[in-house]
This record gives C-alpha cells, sequence and structure tokens, in this order.
C-alpha cells in the first residue's frame, strides 16, 4: 500500500495522502490533510539513518529537533515511533535492539497462543462481532452466524476469562468501524489484525479492560507495522501514557483528572472564557473527553493526526523513558539532567519544563491538554458570542475538523503552557 518514498519526497511531499489511500467513495466525507514533507524540516529517511552511529546508537537530540520542526517522513513513521514511545533505548545498539525485538515477538507469540486455547478464532484472519457468552458465563449458541462458526461450547466459570470473553464482541464491532473510509482496511485480513492486538491487549490488561477509542490508538499501528508483534508492542507503550484516561468505575473515567487540568488551565490563562462556559453547566469540560480520549483523531485527518501525535510525543520525550517501562536502573535521571545542559537537550521542549520544575509525576498534565486549551482559544470569540448552551459548544468545536493546524496548535500549546506555569507560581 505504500508509495515509493523516493519519489514522494522529490516530489515535495504534495501527495503524502498517497501513503494512507482513501477509499473514493468516503474522499468528500473526510477533512482535508494539511502537512507536507518540507525538505531541511521533516525528518527525511536520509536524515534518520545518518542519526545512528556504526554499531547503532541514536543521536535522539538531533531527531527530536527535526521532529519538532517539521514532523516525519511517512516511509519511517513506524521506526521513529519505536524510539519516541520508548520501545527502544536510544542508546543500544543494532544488536541489543534485534535481540530485544527477536524476544518481543516470542513473547507476543506465546500470548497469542495463550488467547487462541481459549478463543480459537484468534489468528485466522476473521473476528467476532457478536457475544459468545451470556454475563452468567453461559454459551450463546446463535453466535455462531457471525462469529465464524464458533461457538463456546461449555458454562466459563473463571471470572477473568469471561471478563475478557465479554469484551470481544465489542472489541470486534469497533473494529469494523474503524478507519473504515481507508483503502487499507477495505482488507479484512487488516481488520482482524488490529481485532487480535486488541484482545490480546485486553486479555493482559483486565485491570482496564476495553474501552471504545483503544480502536482508534491502535489503528495507526497496525498500519506503520507489518509485523503485528511490533503493532502490539508500539501500543502498548502508547498505552502507557493514556491508559488512565481510560480507567472507568461505576461513576467516573479516568480522563477527568485531565478534565479538571484542562479546567484549571483555561481558568487560569482565560478568565472570562472559563466563566462563560461554567455559565453554561459547561465548567467540567465534559465536550472535550474526546479529543483526550482519541488524541484528536476526529479534528484532523489521518495523516495529521499522526503529525500531531509525533509531535506531541517528541515534545514530552524523556530519555528515561525506556530504562521506566523496562524497570531497569535510568541511565540518566531527571535530577542529573536538571544540571546539565547538555543532557537537558536529550528531553523534549514540554518535558524540559518539568525536569527544571523538579517533577516528575504529571500524568494529568500532558501536552494535550495545553492542544485543547489552544483550541478553545483559537474559538474564544465565537464561543463568547455565540454560545448559548452546551450543544452551541460541541458544534463550534466540531467545525475545527480539518482545519487545524497541528504544528501551530503545539506551538500555541507551549505558550499556553508557559503562561499557565508563570500564574499559577505567581505568589
Amino acid at each position: 500500500m505504500f508509495c515509493c518514498p523516493y519519489i514522494m519526497w522529490r516530489s515535495g511531499g504534495e501527495d503524502l495522502q498517497g501513503f494512507y489511500p482513501v477509499r473514493p467513495e468516503c474522499l468528500a466525507d473526510v477533512p482535508r490533510t494539511r502537512f507536507k514533507s518540507r525538505a531541511g524540516k521533516t525528518l527525511s529517511a536520509r536524515r534518520w539513518h545518518a542519526a545512528f552511529t556504526e554499531d547503532g546508537h541514536l543521536d535522539m537530540e538531533k531527531v527530536l529537533r527535526r521532529i519538532q520542526r517539521g514532523g516525519i517522513h511517512p516511509s519511517i513513521k513506524g521506526a521513529v515511533w519505536e524510539f519516541l514511545l520508548g520501545c527502544y533505548d536510544p542508546d543500544s545498539t543494532f544488536d541489543e535492539r534485534t535481540k530485544l525485538r527477536t524476544l518481543r515477538r516470542e513473547q507476543y507469540a506465546a500470548w497469542k497462543q495463550e488467547c487462541k486455547t481459549m478463543v480459537p478464532v484468534l489468528g485466522t484472519g476473521t473476528y467476532i462481532t457478536m457475544a459468545v457468552v451470556q454475563q452468567n458465563g453461559e454459551p450463546i449458541d446463535e453466535s455462531s452466524v457471525e462469529n465464524q462458526g464458533w461457538v463456546v461450547k461449555e458454562t466459563v466459570r473463571d471470572e477473568r476469562v469471561l471478563q475478557w470473553m465479554l469484551s470481544l464482541h465489542q472489541i470486534g464491532l469497533d473494529v469494523a468501524r474503524t478507519d473504515r473510509y481507508l483503502s487499507f482496511y477495505e482488507d479484512g485480513a487488516n481488520q482482524s489484525k488490529l481485532w487480535d492486538v486488541l484482545a490480546i491487549y485486553t486479555w493482559l490488561n483486565l485491570d482496564i479492560g476495553y474501552v471504545q477509542g483503544m480502536n482508534d490508538i491502535c489503528s495507526p499501528m497496525i498500519i506503520l507495522f507489518e509485523d503485528e508483534a511490533d503493532a502490539f508492542w508500539c501500543f502498548e507503550r502508547a498505552m502507557r501514557r493514556l491508559r488512565e484516561n481510560f480507567r472507568a468505575t461505576a461513576t467516573s473515567m479516568g480522563v477527568q483528572t485531565q478534565l479538571g487540568v484542562l479546567s484549571q488551565v483555561i481558568k487560569t490563562v482565560d478568565p472570562r472564557l472559563h466563566q462563560h462556559l461554567e455559565d453554561l453547566d459547561g465548567g467540567e469540560y465534559l465536550f472535550a473527553i474526546r479529543m483526550l480520549m482519541v488524541l484528536f483523531r476526529r479534528e484532523f485527518s489521518f495523516l495529521d493526526a499522526l503529525y500531531l501525535w509525533e509531535l506531541m510525543w517528541a515534545m514530552e520525550y524523556n530519555p528515561n523513558m525506556f530504562a521506566t517501562y523496562e524497570e531497569l536502573e535510568d541511565r540518566n535521571n531527571n535530577n542529573n539532567a536538571a544540571d546539565d545542559p547538555k543532557l537537558l537537550k536529550r528531553y523534549g521542549k514540554f518535558e524540559r519544563k518539568y525536569v527544571n520544575s523538579g517533577k516528575n509525576e504529571r500524568h494529568s498534565n500532558t501536552i494535550a491538554v495545553f492542544v485543547v486549551a489552544s483550541v478553545l482559544q483559537t474559538k474564544n470569540k465565537r464561543l463568547l458570542k455565540e454560545a448559548k448552551g452546551l450543544d452551541d459548544v460541541v458544534q463550534i468545536l466540531g467545525d475545527i475538523a480539518g482545519n487545524l493546524d497541528a504544528k501551530k496548535a503545539c506551538k500555541e500549546a507551549l505558550k499556553i503552557h508557559e503562561k499557565f506555569l508563570k500564574k499559577a507560581n505567581r505568589p
């Protein structure tokens, strides 16, 4: 499905959407793509390969600088994302990463086989779209028609297995709707890969379970990585940042913590707008849930959403991420970085603020919160003048689809963040 990277680059990137073709009948319904590859700014395949030493150590400082200037060329997105998301340590060698990749693929294969013994549909190129068990664990015989002839044959008594099986058809229903305007998902085998990865992730993370929106985060990984195991590990690392947003109880969603931070940000930097939203019963900022849960997938075209993600991840990059995820001893901890300007450059622009302040725990204060704040700021006048109720707020914000510039939104987010810190720390 990929076009020739060399031709695309030489053509000035005017047709980058060709990397992620849209079905002809859907062209009129998807947001327009604004991202363009720009020579000297966008991280190209040539610049990417030149950033490695002979044995494979990566100059992450150069890579981050280039990404923050102009994003990543589609031909290398997957490879770069693995470093941005902490799958691999930039200080590792080619050989070390090859060994780790092999181990991870073997681990994923073992997990997949474990799941397949419970649900044989897994890995067959098809997926489940109808419930297979009742809440009490009793099988649903009529599910076989929709589920490729497979049924649960006996009552499921293990609570963990039952919880997982109850989620499988919902994953399937969401998979069938995911990015269906992309030609990639016309192939049912690709939809099946998405279902497999989400099903296995859910089995391994039943404390969170499956929540709608995870499919939107996982889909780009399936498209970017040919190997399903590599896609899984990239998704798993992305979810390390986002999983608390998906944690739900009977009365709340984890994302409400970030909504609370958003409320404080707007109250601090734009008190008039905050008061107006409060008067409309919108002070809890529930209208922003979707933006934070699926990282603006609805507000941008597919390619622009990926561009926004990599800008945010580059700005939030922490070189200790890999060691933290692998539960290793940090090679360079944040406290040392605060006193070392050279080491500090290995952090993203946004992350440096927290390193300098000595604050490491900041799940709620991700740059995504400030990107939402920047969106609200761009619609400030319309919201104050035209919004007479929450439906008006939703409609005004809905009009931004396809009309946002990802880089500008991130730049404004950094400015709002700076303004917020100054005002919040003022005596």
